[in-house]
């Protein structure tokens, strides 16, 4: 059951679970072939306390491979009909940097996130539609493309300073373009276009962009910050997802988008103590 996002507070802390139906993801284990694999990822997720789902049919790690239109939209349609199919309701989001299948996806089941790593760079028509379809939209930092961003590392003024200037003057640019502020969320892009070094620096940096004012969506699930900083692989990198989610979670409120919920969550219970202590 679909619930709207109005339904919950996005200024709130929330685990975000990945439901990747592709082949080609980064972390093999969260890769879905089938509506069967995706119903039972989804019923997992939201029996183990996630609030949101993101669902994508399109690979954004480093170097993958191009998906036309029409099978990113069928990806997507599986992701949704297993969402649709379960009882508890939960938030959809859609991992997608293509208007045209946030469209399709308003237009046959309604509201939900349009979670878009390029901030509307990679399709003109994106700021317009989400304006139309009046849904909560993630603007990510990053830099090219999937095959180019990795040789974009270069901030003269410092990652921080330049991730923060860019999602301000973005999300203003998008509020011209009719998004409302109250349907913006942020997200620093951990992993995109951004050396290991950068990607903590970032991190260490999160307070300056909250003082932007936007919700943090915060991906840094089993990524190569981790697995490569400690010489191990994305399965064994569990540990490390959860010590940043602390981190996250620690420094304000926070949208963790994971891999592993049942743990994420329980991180958020004791943050969520943590928090009211202090």
């Amino acid at each position: 059951m679909l619930l709207k996002p109005s339904e919950i507070n996005l200024s709130d802390s929330h685990v975000m679970a990945i439901v990747n139906v592709t082949p080609d993801s980064f972390y093999a284990s969260s890769r879905n072939h089938s509506l069967e694999e995706c119903r039972q990822s989804v019923e997992r997720a939201v029996a183990e306390g996630a609030t949101i789902v993101d669902i994508g049919g399109y690979s954004s790690r480093p170097g993958a491979a191009d998906v036309s239109l029409e099978e990113e939209w069928s990806r997507v349609r599986i992701g949704l009909e297993a969402v649709k199919s379960i009882d508890r309701g939960v938030v959809v989001s859609i991992d997608t940097f293509r208007s045209a299948i946030v469209e399709r996806a308003f237009s046959e089941y309604g509201e939900f996130i349009a979670n878009d790593i390029s901030a509307g760079e990679q399709d003109e028509a994106m700021a317009s539609i989400v304006a139309r379809c009046d849904i909560p939209y993630v603007a990510m930092h990053m830099r090219g493309d999937c095959s180019t961003m990795q040789s974009l590392t270069d901030y003269k003024g410092g990652v921080v300073a330049d991730v923060k200037e860019y999602l301000l003057r973005r999300c203003e640019e998008l509020q011209q373009r009719g998004i409302k502020r109250q349907n913006l969320i942020i997200d620093p892009g951990f992993g995109f276009a951004k050396t290991i070094e950068q990607n903590f620096e970032l991190f260490r940096g999160m307070d300056s962009l909250r003082e932007l004012g936007y919700p943090i969506l915060v991906g840094v699930s089993r990524k190569s910050m981790i697995y490569k900083s400690l010489g191990i692989t994305p399965e064994e990198s569990l540990p490390g997802s959860l010590a940043l989610a602390w981190e996250a979670l620690r420094g304000g409120n926070a949208i963790l988008r994971v891999h592993d919920v049942a743990q994420t969550v329980q991180v958020l219970r004791l943050a969520n103590i943590y928090n009211k202590r202090l």
